[in-house]
């Protein structure tokens, strides 16, 4: 009998969804892609991004579902705080282009000022250690559009200049709004270490 309830616990634990994102120190993998700010394509490169200073590279599940909503209208609200510190914001999911547009233009969401990046094939995820798993088939977003691509585990990187991750905010109890907070707290701290 405690052998079955051990293994049953066992399995519970390896159930469980894993925070195996790249941690601080590590070097976060350079990527070039398709982006959307105020509805308007562009090419977003994290090593241009890099050379203007730290740069928040935020993954988040897919546009115009619940959390994803509120957490692109925290960061856009709170735009001009990343900027003052020196830093550039990025989304990245695995919507495509034409969606990002859209979600990108949004005055609800990203409201023209926080760019968001397409991860179609979920490479970019996977390259910073991110799980990617499937929609569930039919399931729609706040739009009552249909998904139809995969997510990405919602978190974040503070990237510096040199390339390395100096912070990383995720994992499992951290609200959209929190991993929010989390970034802006941590890019200040790079540029108030980078003014002393």
């Amino acid at each position: 009998m405690k052998r079955v309830l051990l293994g049953c616990l066992l399995s519970g634990v390896v159930a469980l969804p894993a925070f195996a994102a790249l941690k601080a120190g590590a070097s976060a993998p350079d990527f070039k892609t398709q982006a959307s700010l105020a509805g308007k394509e562009f090419t977003f490169s994290l090593k241009d991004a890099l050379k203007k200073g730290p740069v928040v590279v935020y993954f988040y599940p897919s546009a115009y579902t619940r959390g994803c909503n509120l957490q692109a209208h925290t960061f856009a609200v709170n735009y001009d705080k990343f900027t003052a510190a020196g830093a550039t914001v990025v989304g990245v999911s695995l919507d495509n282009i034409k969606r990002l547009n859209q979600f990108s233009a949004d005055p609800e969401y990203c409201a023209g000022k926080l760019p968001v990046a397409s991860d179609e094939s979920g490479t970019i995820a996977k390259s910073y250690d991110l799980s990617v798993r499937e929609a569930a088939a039919g399931m729609k977003d706040s739009r009552g559009e249909e998904i139809g691509h995969g997510f990405a585990e919602r978190t974040t990187f503070i990237v510096t200049p040199d390339g390395k991750v100096a912070a990383t905010v995720g994992g499992q109890g951290v609200s959209p709004t929190d991993n929010v907070d989390q970034a802006l707290k941590a890019v200040q701290e790079l540029a108030g270490k980078k003014s002393s």
